[in-house]
Protein backbone atom coordinates (compact mmCIF):
# COMPACT_ATOMS: atom_id res chain seq x y z
CA UNK A 1 0.00 0.00 0.00
CA UNK A 2 0.80 3.48 -0.91
CA UNK A 3 0.51 5.26 1.93
CA UNK A 4 -0.25 9.02 1.30
CA UNK A 5 -1.18 8.36 -2.37
CA UNK A 6 -4.53 9.71 -2.14
CA UNK A 7 -3.36 13.17 -1.02
CA UNK A 8 -1.89 13.90 -4.02
CA UNK A 9 -3.27 16.10 -5.73
CA UNK A 10 -1.09 17.90 -8.11
CA UNK A 11 2.28 16.73 -10.14
CA UNK A 12 4.23 19.10 -7.99
CA UNK A 13 3.12 16.96 -4.68
CA UNK A 14 4.64 14.13 -6.90
CA UNK A 15 7.91 15.90 -7.57
CA UNK A 16 8.71 16.49 -4.46
CA UNK A 17 8.20 13.10 -2.95
CA UNK A 18 10.28 11.93 -5.52
CA UNK A 19 13.22 14.35 -4.73
CA UNK A 20 12.93 13.10 -1.44
CA UNK A 21 13.00 9.06 -2.43
CA UNK A 22 15.25 9.28 -5.63
CA UNK A 23 19.02 9.04 -5.46
CA UNK A 24 20.29 12.83 -6.11
CA UNK A 25 21.78 11.31 -9.75
CA UNK A 26 18.91 9.94 -11.00
CA UNK A 27 16.51 12.44 -9.77
CA UNK A 28 18.69 15.52 -11.50
CA UNK A 29 18.77 13.78 -14.67
CA UNK A 30 15.12 13.49 -14.63
CA UNK A 31 14.79 17.68 -13.33
CA UNK A 32 17.65 19.50 -14.99
CA UNK A 33 18.47 21.14 -18.73
CA UNK A 34 21.13 22.08 -20.31
CA UNK A 35 23.49 24.97 -19.48
CA UNK A 36 21.53 27.82 -17.76
CA UNK A 37 18.33 25.75 -18.07
CA UNK A 38 16.47 28.61 -19.70
CA UNK A 39 14.80 26.92 -22.49
CA UNK A 40 13.77 24.20 -19.80
CA UNK A 41 12.30 26.64 -17.30
CA UNK A 42 10.45 28.68 -20.43
CA UNK A 43 9.20 25.23 -21.36
CA UNK A 44 6.43 25.47 -18.37
CA UNK A 45 6.56 28.93 -17.65
CA UNK A 46 5.05 30.25 -21.08
CA UNK A 47 1.94 27.58 -20.97
CA UNK A 48 1.05 29.65 -17.65
CA UNK A 49 0.94 33.36 -20.02
CA UNK A 50 -1.66 31.62 -21.90
CA UNK A 51 -5.59 32.06 -20.03
CA UNK A 52 -8.83 31.09 -20.76
CA UNK A 53 -12.35 32.08 -21.35
CA UNK A 54 -14.93 30.88 -19.11
CA UNK A 55 -18.31 30.29 -19.74
CA UNK A 56 -20.90 29.34 -17.53
CA UNK A 57 -24.69 27.80 -17.88
CA UNK A 58 -23.67 25.51 -20.47
CA UNK A 59 -24.52 21.19 -20.52
CA UNK A 60 -21.46 19.64 -19.21
CA UNK A 61 -22.96 16.32 -18.70
CA UNK A 62 -21.29 13.69 -20.83
CA UNK A 63 -18.02 15.06 -21.03
CA UNK A 64 -15.43 13.10 -23.10
CA UNK A 65 -11.16 13.53 -23.42
CA UNK A 66 -11.25 10.11 -25.80
CA UNK A 67 -9.40 10.40 -28.93
CA UNK A 68 -7.38 9.03 -31.63
CA UNK A 69 -2.92 9.22 -31.53
CA UNK A 70 -1.86 7.91 -35.25
CA UNK A 71 -5.06 5.64 -35.21
CA UNK A 72 -4.74 4.26 -31.73
CA UNK A 73 -7.58 4.92 -29.11
CA UNK A 74 -6.47 7.39 -26.10
CA UNK A 75 -8.28 7.98 -22.78
CA UNK A 76 -6.82 11.54 -23.35
CA UNK A 77 -4.64 12.90 -25.61
CA UNK A 78 -1.00 12.26 -24.06
CA UNK A 79 1.05 9.34 -24.14
CA UNK A 80 4.11 8.92 -21.82
CA UNK A 81 7.57 9.60 -23.56
CA UNK A 82 10.79 8.31 -24.01
CA UNK A 83 12.71 8.45 -21.09
CA UNK A 84 16.62 7.87 -20.52
CA UNK A 85 17.03 5.41 -17.20
CA UNK A 86 13.39 5.54 -16.36
CA UNK A 87 15.01 2.28 -14.51
CA UNK A 88 16.85 4.34 -12.37
CA UNK A 89 13.38 6.60 -10.75
CA UNK A 90 11.96 3.00 -9.66
CA UNK A 91 13.23 -0.54 -10.07
CA UNK A 92 11.85 -2.30 -13.53
CA UNK A 93 10.66 1.43 -14.04
CA UNK A 94 10.01 1.08 -17.63
CA UNK A 95 7.77 -1.98 -17.22
CA UNK A 96 5.62 -0.50 -14.47
CA UNK A 97 5.18 2.97 -15.80
CA UNK A 98 3.83 0.80 -19.06
CA UNK A 99 1.74 -1.41 -17.28
CA UNK A 100 -0.12 2.05 -15.65
CA UNK A 101 -0.36 3.17 -18.95
CA UNK A 102 -2.18 0.59 -20.41
CA UNK A 103 -4.55 0.04 -17.73
CA UNK A 104 -5.15 3.86 -17.95
CA UNK A 105 -5.57 3.75 -21.53
CA UNK A 106 -2.65 5.98 -23.10
CA UNK A 107 0.39 5.01 -24.97
CA UNK A 108 4.30 4.05 -23.09
CA UNK A 109 7.13 4.75 -25.45
CA UNK A 110 10.15 3.15 -24.40
CA UNK A 111 13.46 4.63 -24.90
CA UNK A 112 16.49 3.45 -26.86
CA UNK A 113 18.37 4.41 -23.68
CA UNK A 114 16.05 2.43 -21.65
CA UNK A 115 17.13 0.21 -18.50
CA UNK A 116 14.58 -2.70 -18.88
CA UNK A 117 15.12 -4.07 -22.68
CA UNK A 118 12.24 -4.38 -25.35
CA UNK A 119 11.83 -7.75 -24.79
CA UNK A 120 11.22 -7.41 -20.61
CA UNK A 121 8.34 -4.79 -21.04
CA UNK A 122 7.09 -7.03 -24.18
CA UNK A 123 7.28 -9.97 -21.87
CA UNK A 124 5.05 -7.76 -18.43
CA UNK A 125 2.19 -6.22 -20.45
CA UNK A 126 -0.23 -6.89 -23.29
CA UNK A 127 -1.15 -4.17 -25.31
CA UNK A 128 1.35 -2.81 -27.89
CA UNK A 129 4.09 -0.17 -26.72
CA UNK A 130 6.01 2.16 -28.73
CA UNK A 131 9.87 2.19 -29.19
CA UNK A 132 11.97 5.62 -29.41
CA UNK A 133 14.56 5.26 -31.64
CA UNK A 134 18.07 7.18 -31.26
CA UNK A 135 20.47 6.79 -34.72
CA UNK A 136 23.21 5.16 -33.47
CA UNK A 137 27.13 4.80 -36.03
CA UNK A 138 26.69 1.10 -35.50
CA UNK A 139 23.64 0.84 -37.84
CA UNK A 140 23.69 -3.31 -38.00
CA UNK A 141 22.45 -2.48 -34.18
CA UNK A 142 20.23 0.21 -34.82
CA UNK A 143 18.64 -2.29 -37.65
CA UNK A 144 18.71 -4.93 -34.99
CA UNK A 145 16.60 -3.05 -32.86
CA UNK A 146 14.01 -2.14 -35.19
CA UNK A 147 13.85 -5.93 -35.72
CA UNK A 148 13.40 -6.64 -32.18
CA UNK A 149 10.88 -3.57 -32.01
CA UNK A 150 8.48 -5.45 -34.83
CA UNK A 151 8.99 -8.66 -33.10
CA UNK A 152 7.70 -7.04 -30.41
CA UNK A 153 4.67 -5.93 -31.42
CA UNK A 154 5.73 -2.06 -31.17
CA UNK A 155 2.57 -0.18 -33.26
CA UNK A 156 4.80 3.07 -33.52
CA UNK A 157 8.30 4.11 -34.21
CA UNK A 158 9.27 7.10 -32.57
CA UNK A 159 12.77 8.87 -34.28
CA UNK A 160 14.06 11.51 -32.08
CA UNK A 161 15.85 13.79 -34.22
CA UNK A 162 17.25 16.53 -32.26
CA UNK A 163 20.27 14.43 -30.23
CA UNK A 164 22.69 14.24 -33.49
CA UNK A 165 25.32 15.74 -30.60
CA UNK A 166 24.55 15.51 -27.02
CA UNK A 167 24.19 18.84 -25.12
CA UNK A 168 25.86 19.27 -21.70
CA UNK A 169 24.04 18.95 -18.61
CA UNK A 170 26.29 20.28 -15.88
CA UNK A 171 24.48 18.86 -13.02
CA UNK A 172 24.78 15.34 -15.10
CA UNK A 173 28.60 15.70 -14.76
CA UNK A 174 28.85 16.84 -11.52
CA UNK A 175 26.84 14.10 -10.18
CA UNK A 176 28.96 11.80 -12.15
CA UNK A 177 25.23 10.08 -13.77
CA UNK A 178 25.97 6.03 -14.56
CA UNK A 179 23.76 3.30 -13.98
CA UNK A 180 24.24 1.75 -11.86
CA UNK A 181 25.74 4.20 -10.07
CA UNK A 182 29.42 4.25 -9.09
CA UNK A 183 30.27 3.33 -5.22
CA UNK A 184 31.92 6.43 -4.54
CA UNK A 185 31.31 7.74 -0.97
CA UNK A 186 29.56 10.31 -2.11
CA UNK A 187 27.02 8.17 -3.59
CA UNK A 188 26.97 5.46 -0.79
CA UNK A 189 26.29 8.53 1.69
CA UNK A 190 23.28 9.46 -0.67
CA UNK A 191 21.86 5.84 -1.28
CA UNK A 192 21.65 5.77 2.47
CA UNK A 193 18.99 8.68 2.68
CA UNK A 194 17.24 6.54 0.18
CA UNK A 195 16.19 3.08 1.55
CA UNK A 196 13.04 2.43 -0.49
CA UNK A 197 14.88 2.34 -3.83
CA UNK A 198 18.16 0.16 -2.80
CA UNK A 199 15.38 -1.93 -1.38
CA UNK A 200 13.82 -2.31 -4.70
CA UNK A 201 16.76 -1.88 -6.77
CA UNK A 202 18.15 -5.03 -4.71
CA UNK A 203 15.35 -7.35 -5.92
CA UNK A 204 15.65 -6.76 -10.05
CA UNK A 205 18.31 -8.19 -12.45
CA UNK A 206 17.47 -5.14 -14.11
CA UNK A 207 20.03 -2.41 -13.39
CA UNK A 208 22.12 -1.57 -16.73
CA UNK A 209 21.37 -0.54 -20.03
CA UNK A 210 19.51 -3.62 -21.08
CA UNK A 211 18.77 -2.68 -24.89
CA UNK A 212 22.09 -2.84 -25.41
CA UNK A 213 24.38 -4.95 -23.43
CA UNK A 214 24.91 -8.30 -24.75
CA UNK A 215 22.91 -6.52 -28.17
CA UNK A 216 25.65 -4.51 -29.18
CA UNK A 217 29.41 -5.30 -30.46
CA UNK A 218 32.17 -5.75 -28.15
CA UNK A 219 29.63 -4.34 -25.06
CA UNK A 220 29.52 -7.12 -22.19
CA UNK A 221 29.98 -4.98 -19.58
CA UNK A 222 29.49 -1.75 -17.17
CA UNK A 223 33.17 0.07 -18.72
CA UNK A 224 32.58 -1.22 -22.63
CA UNK A 225 29.07 0.32 -22.48
CA UNK A 226 30.02 3.27 -21.52
CA UNK A 227 32.97 4.13 -24.18
CA UNK A 228 30.46 2.41 -26.55
CA UNK A 229 27.39 4.97 -25.75
CA UNK A 230 30.06 7.95 -26.01
CA UNK A 231 31.05 7.14 -29.40
CA UNK A 232 26.88 6.01 -31.22
CA UNK A 233 25.32 8.83 -31.59
CA UNK A 234 25.59 9.62 -34.79
CA UNK A 235 26.07 13.67 -36.37
CA UNK A 236 25.81 12.74 -39.69
CA UNK A 237 21.70 11.86 -39.91
CA UNK A 238 19.80 13.29 -42.21
CA UNK A 239 16.45 13.59 -44.23
CA UNK A 240 18.23 10.59 -45.98
CA UNK A 241 18.16 8.70 -43.31
CA UNK A 242 14.86 9.13 -42.51
CA UNK A 243 13.59 7.62 -45.54
CA UNK A 244 15.79 4.42 -45.15
CA UNK A 245 14.40 4.19 -41.67
CA UNK A 246 10.78 3.96 -42.62
CA UNK A 247 11.52 1.79 -45.41
CA UNK A 248 13.33 -0.86 -42.26
CA UNK A 249 10.03 -0.10 -40.12
CA UNK A 250 7.49 -0.16 -42.26
CA UNK A 251 4.47 1.20 -39.48
CA UNK A 252 3.64 3.71 -38.19
CA UNK A 253 6.58 6.55 -37.84
CA UNK A 254 6.34 9.62 -35.47
CA UNK A 255 9.51 12.35 -36.02
CA UNK A 256 10.19 14.32 -32.05
CA UNK A 257 12.43 17.29 -32.15
CA UNK A 258 10.82 19.49 -34.57
CA UNK A 259 10.69 23.23 -33.65
CA UNK A 260 10.31 24.69 -37.06
CA UNK A 261 7.85 25.12 -39.74
CA UNK A 262 10.66 24.16 -42.30
CA UNK A 263 11.34 21.00 -40.17
CA UNK A 264 7.88 20.03 -39.95
CA UNK A 265 7.25 20.45 -44.21
CA UNK A 266 10.50 18.26 -44.33
CA UNK A 267 9.16 15.46 -41.97
CA UNK A 268 5.72 15.38 -44.25
CA UNK A 269 7.77 15.16 -47.21
CA UNK A 270 9.32 12.18 -45.48
CA UNK A 271 6.14 10.53 -44.77
CA UNK A 272 6.01 11.09 -41.03
CA UNK A 273 2.72 9.91 -39.68
CA UNK A 274 2.81 12.31 -36.90
CA UNK A 275 5.53 15.06 -35.58
CA UNK A 276 6.22 15.55 -31.91
CA UNK A 277 6.96 19.60 -31.88
CA UNK A 278 10.23 19.46 -28.93
CA UNK A 279 13.26 20.70 -27.70
CA UNK A 280 13.90 17.99 -25.73
CA UNK A 281 12.91 19.10 -22.66
CA UNK A 282 15.13 21.46 -22.59
CA UNK A 283 18.31 19.14 -22.13
CA UNK A 284 19.18 20.40 -25.68
CA UNK A 285 20.01 23.44 -27.04
CA UNK A 286 19.56 25.75 -23.95
CA UNK A 287 18.00 29.71 -25.35
CA UNK A 288 15.50 27.72 -27.63
CA UNK A 289 12.22 28.60 -27.60
CA UNK A 290 9.63 26.84 -25.73
CA UNK A 291 7.32 24.01 -27.11
CA UNK A 292 4.35 25.83 -26.45
CA UNK A 293 6.04 29.12 -28.45
CA UNK A 294 6.98 27.04 -31.20
CA UNK A 295 3.75 25.02 -31.71
CA UNK A 296 1.74 27.48 -33.90
CA UNK A 297 3.94 27.82 -36.54
CA UNK A 298 4.17 24.01 -36.70
CA UNK A 299 0.98 23.91 -36.85
CA UNK A 300 0.05 25.96 -39.46
CA UNK A 301 2.61 24.54 -41.50
CA UNK A 302 1.56 21.28 -40.90
CA UNK A 303 -1.15 20.35 -39.47
CA UNK A 304 -3.59 19.65 -42.31
CA UNK A 305 -1.01 16.82 -43.65
CA UNK A 306 0.05 14.82 -40.10
CA UNK A 307 -0.76 14.57 -36.82
CA UNK A 308 1.26 17.41 -34.55
CA UNK A 309 1.69 16.38 -30.99
CA UNK A 310 4.17 19.27 -28.20
CA UNK A 311 6.62 17.59 -25.91
CA UNK A 312 7.85 19.79 -23.06
CA UNK A 313 6.60 21.53 -20.29
CA UNK A 314 3.19 19.62 -19.31
CA UNK A 315 2.58 19.87 -16.04
CA UNK A 316 -0.61 19.86 -15.26
CA UNK A 317 -4.24 18.59 -17.61
CA UNK A 318 -4.82 22.71 -18.40
CA UNK A 319 -1.46 22.29 -20.41
CA UNK A 320 -2.62 19.68 -22.26
CA UNK A 321 -5.73 21.82 -23.11
CA UNK A 322 -3.76 24.81 -24.29
CA UNK A 323 -1.74 23.10 -26.05
CA UNK A 324 -5.25 21.18 -28.17
CA UNK A 325 -6.72 24.46 -28.58
CA UNK A 326 -3.21 25.45 -30.38
CA UNK A 327 -3.42 22.60 -32.82
CA UNK A 328 -1.95 19.96 -30.99
CA UNK A 329 -3.54 16.53 -31.66
CA UNK A 330 -1.58 15.02 -28.30
CA UNK A 331 0.83 15.65 -26.06
CA UNK A 332 4.06 13.75 -24.55
CA UNK A 333 4.49 13.79 -21.03
CA UNK A 334 7.92 12.78 -19.32
CA UNK A 335 9.12 14.57 -16.25
CA UNK A 336 5.10 14.42 -15.03
CA UNK A 337 4.87 10.52 -15.04
CA UNK A 338 8.62 10.34 -13.87
CA UNK A 339 7.95 12.24 -10.72
CA UNK A 340 5.08 9.96 -10.12
CA UNK A 341 7.38 6.80 -11.17
CA UNK A 342 10.10 7.75 -8.74
CA UNK A 343 7.40 8.64 -5.56
CA UNK A 344 5.15 5.60 -5.62
CA UNK A 345 6.02 3.44 -8.63
CA UNK A 346 3.46 2.20 -11.05
CA UNK A 347 0.72 3.68 -8.52
CA UNK A 348 2.72 6.44 -8.72
CA UNK A 349 2.37 7.11 -12.75
CA UNK A 350 -1.10 6.29 -12.57
CA UNK A 351 -1.60 8.67 -10.06
CA UNK A 352 -0.41 10.97 -12.39
CA UNK A 353 -2.64 10.36 -15.23
CA UNK A 354 -5.34 10.69 -13.10
CA UNK A 355 -4.37 14.07 -11.73
CA UNK A 356 -3.73 15.40 -15.22
CA UNK A 357 -7.16 13.48 -16.84
CA UNK A 358 -9.22 15.22 -13.95
CA UNK A 359 -7.59 18.92 -14.12
CA UNK A 360 -8.35 19.09 -17.84
CA UNK A 361 -11.59 17.63 -17.59
CA UNK A 362 -13.00 20.38 -15.14
CA UNK A 363 -11.09 23.10 -16.94
CA UNK A 364 -12.81 21.87 -20.73
CA UNK A 365 -15.70 21.81 -18.98
CA UNK A 366 -15.38 25.31 -17.46
CA UNK A 367 -14.49 26.67 -21.18
CA UNK A 368 -18.18 25.41 -21.80
CA UNK A 369 -16.59 22.40 -24.20
CA UNK A 370 -18.26 18.73 -23.68
CA UNK A 371 -15.51 16.64 -26.13
CA UNK A 372 -12.22 17.31 -26.57
CA UNK A 373 -12.98 17.46 -30.11
CA UNK A 374 -15.08 20.37 -30.08
CA UNK A 375 -11.70 22.36 -28.14
CA UNK A 376 -10.49 25.14 -30.15
CA UNK A 377 -8.51 28.21 -29.37
CA UNK A 378 -11.89 30.10 -29.36
CA UNK A 379 -11.41 28.69 -25.41
CA UNK A 380 -8.43 31.07 -25.00
CA UNK A 381 -7.97 34.61 -24.22
CA UNK A 382 -6.64 36.83 -27.21
CA UNK A 383 -3.63 38.14 -26.74
CA UNK A 384 -2.21 35.51 -24.34
CA UNK A 385 -1.36 32.78 -26.46
CA UNK A 386 1.46 32.53 -29.49
CA UNK A 387 0.22 32.66 -32.69
CA UNK A 388 2.07 31.84 -35.73
CA UNK A 389 4.61 33.82 -37.29
CA UNK A 390 3.32 36.99 -39.35
CA UNK A 391 -0.34 36.18 -38.02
Amino acid sequence: MNFGLDKMTCIEDLRRVAKFKVPKMFYDYADSGSWTESTYRANSRDFNEIKFRQKVLVDMEGRSLATKMVGQDVAMPVALAPTGLTGMQRADGEILAAKAAEKFGVPFTLSTMSICSIEDVAEHTSAPFWFQLYVMRDREFMEDLIKRAKAANCSALILTADLQVLGQRHRDIKNGLSAPPKPTLLNLLNLLCKPEWCWHMLHTERRTFRNIMGHAKNVQDNSSLFSWTAEQFDPRLSWDDVARIKDLWGGKLIIKGIMTAEDSEKAVQHGADAIVVSNHGGRQLDGAPSSIRALPDVVQAAGSQTEVWLDGGITTGQDILRAWALGARGVMIGRAFLYGLGAYGEDGVRRALEILYKEMDLSMAFTGCRNIEEVTRDILVKGTYPVPEGA
